[in-house]
C-alpha cells in the first residue's frame, strides 16, 4: 500500500488573513518503507512572509520571489498524491492551506476522508502528553537534531518514522540469512536484499599476520 507523508510551510497561520503556502514536501511510503519518490517545491506566495513564519522556517521574501507559483505545480502535485492516503501532522492546518490554494486556481479540493492525522493518533494514544512532532520524536527516540528550522522534507522524514511508531509497526530491521545476504524485513510486508562481500582466505591470513605482528601481547 502506498501512502504520502506531507508537510507544508506557509507565510502565516490563517488562510482567512490571506496567508499562502511557500513550501510543499511529500515522501512516498510503500508498505511503510520510504521510496525514492518525493515531491518538493518552494513557492512564490505572492505576498510577504509574516515575521512569526519567518522565525519558523527562515524563507525570505527575496528567496521566494523567484520560485514557481502554485498554479504552475498544482496538477503535478495532485498527480503525485492521487489514489494514496496522506499522512499529515495537524492535518487541519495543512489541508486548509492546500485546499485554499486549490480553490484559488479552480481545482478540486482534497477530501479529509483521504487523510490520516498523526496529531489525532497521538492525542488518542497518549492523552495528556506532549504530541508535537518534536515531543513524539523524543518519545520514540528519533534523532531530530537536523530540525533547526521547520523545513517540509525534514519534517516529512521525521513524521514517517513517528507514524510507523504510532501505529505500532517496526522500522526495517536486519536479519542474517543463509545465502550470504542481509535481509531487511518490515513485518514480512516487504523484503530488501544487500550482498555481503566475504573476505578471501588470503585476506584472512594477512589479517591474522597483521594482528600477530602489531598486537603480540593481546593476540591469542
Amino acid at each position: 500500500m502506498k501512502e504520502i507523508v506531507l508537510d507544508t510551510e506557509t507565510t502565516g497561520l490563517s488562510v482567512r488573513d490571506g496567508h499562502r503556502i511557500v513550501e510543499i514536501g511529500c515522501i512516498e511510503l510503500d508498505n511503510l518503507v520510504p521510496t525514492k519518490n518525493i515531491f518538493h517545491v518552494y513557492l512564490n506566495p505572492e505576498r510577504k512572509v509574516s515575521e512569526k513564519a519567518f522565525e519558523v522556517h527562515g524563507y525570505t521574501d527575496e528567496f521566494l520571489s523567484t520560485k514557481q507559483k502554485f498554479l504552475e505545480i498544482a496538477k503535478d502535485f495532485l498527480s503525485f498524491i492521487e489514489g494514496k492516503k496522506i499522512i499529515i501532522h495537524n492535518a487541519e492546518f495543512d489541508i486548509g492551506h492546500l485546499n485554499n490554494e486549490l480553490s484559488l486556481v479552480g481545482l478540486e479540493k482534497i477530501s479529509n476522508s483521504n487523510v490520516i492525522d498523526t496529531l489525532e493518533l497521538a492525542r488518542n494514544k497518549y492523552p495528556g502528553s506532549g504530541i508535537s512532532l518534536d515531543a513524539l520524536c523524543k518519545r520514540f527516540r528519533i534523532d531530530n537534531s537536523r530540525r533547526e528550522k521547520h523545513t517540509a522534507l525534514i519534517d516529512c522524514e521525521l513524521l514517517a518514522k513517528v507514524y510507523i511508531n504510532l501505529i505500532d509497526q517496526k522500522e526495517p530491521t536486519f536479519d542474517l540469512v543463509e545465502d550470504n545476504e542481509v535481509k531487511i524485513s518490515l513485518d514480512d510486508k516487504k523484503d530488501y536484499f544487500k550482498k555481503i562481500i566475504l573476505p578471501t582466505e588470503k585476506e584472512l591470513s594477512e589479517h591474522s599476520e597483521f594482528l600477530k605482528k602489531n598486537f603480540k601481547k593481546n593476540y591469542f
